[in-house]
């Protein structure tokens, strides 16, 4: 019965950013449990390199083109999954940049701009779209990628653009789950701490921000994006069907401290 509930069979899943990292694990994990998984990303090798990596592990999934801070291509990817499989039963919301260590006085209107319009446009642009097909069948599953640092200051980096991106998306997470609850729809969100992936490649492990980021963490260490993959797993499926407008920490212990 319980077990039952993480699975996934004839549900159609699409994940944004889906190419590397935690988006590449979450195809995986969605995959696993017996969805059918289309994602987007920005470069056609990238989306093919990650087709060839889901395909040596048994699963065939299906990649598009998406720049989700373009709300009409993201109208249009929607109208060819629902062409395509009829439905969409799950969206994660993945994609996200941080260009950080940069000051506030010193950030300038394009960066600014350009992590708001990824981090924030594009979640809403997605849950738009994808949400009107789910409100129209009546049941849907939303889970977008926040962050810890929507709670905390991350330190000694600046990145206060980050962090006000982050924050706006679990408010619209509590907000869309609000309104769109009672017509059948959850919208949840991951909120994970520093994970081993390209985002956080800039990061010299023996330099002093990256030794804060360990001794900041109870775990004293980096998560691993298969751990969030795992989240976003059991927010996206049955087994957490009373929950909506929940953002999970998934921080290693983070903002304990």
């Amino acid at each position: 019965m319980y077990l039952q509930r993480f699975q996934l069979p004839g549900r159609v899943a699409f994940v944004t950013g889906g190419a590397s990292g935690i988006g590449l694990c979450t195809v995986e994990a969605l995959a696993e449990a017996g969805a059918k998984v289309v994602f987007g990303d920005l470069k056609q090798e990238a989306i093919d390199a990650a087709i060839a990596a889901m395909a040596a592990k048994g699963y065939a999934v299906e990649g598009l083109i998406l720049d989700v801070t373009d709300s009409a291509a993201v109208a249009s990817v929607v109208a060819q999954v629902v062409a395509r499989h009829g439905r969409v039963d799950i969206l994660v919301n993945n994609a996200g940049i941080a260009l950080s260590e940069i000051d506030a006085e010193a950030m300038e209107d394009d960066r600014w701009r350009k992590v708001i319009d990824v981090n924030l446009n594009g979640t809403f642009w997605c849950a738009r779209e994808f949400g009107k097909q789910m409100l129209a069948q009546g049941a849907g599953s939303i889970v977008n990628v926040g962050s810890m640092s929507g709670f905390i200051v991350n330190r000694p980096q600046g990145q206060a653009h980050y962090n006000a991106s982050k924050a706006a998306v679990h408010h619209l997470t509590k907000s869309l789950a609000a309104e769109w609850g009672a017509r059948g729809v959850r919208v949840n969100a991951v909120a994970p701490t520093y994970i081993s992936t390209p985002l956080n490649a800039f990061a010299d492990k023996e330099a002093p921000m990256y030794r804060r980021w360990i001794d900041s963490t109870p775990q004293a260490r980096l998560g691993e994006p298969e751990e969030v993959a795992a989240v976003i797993l059991f927010l996206a499926s049955d087994a957490a069907s009373l929950m909506t407008g929940s953002i999970v920490l998934t921080d290693g212990g983070y903002s304990c401290w």
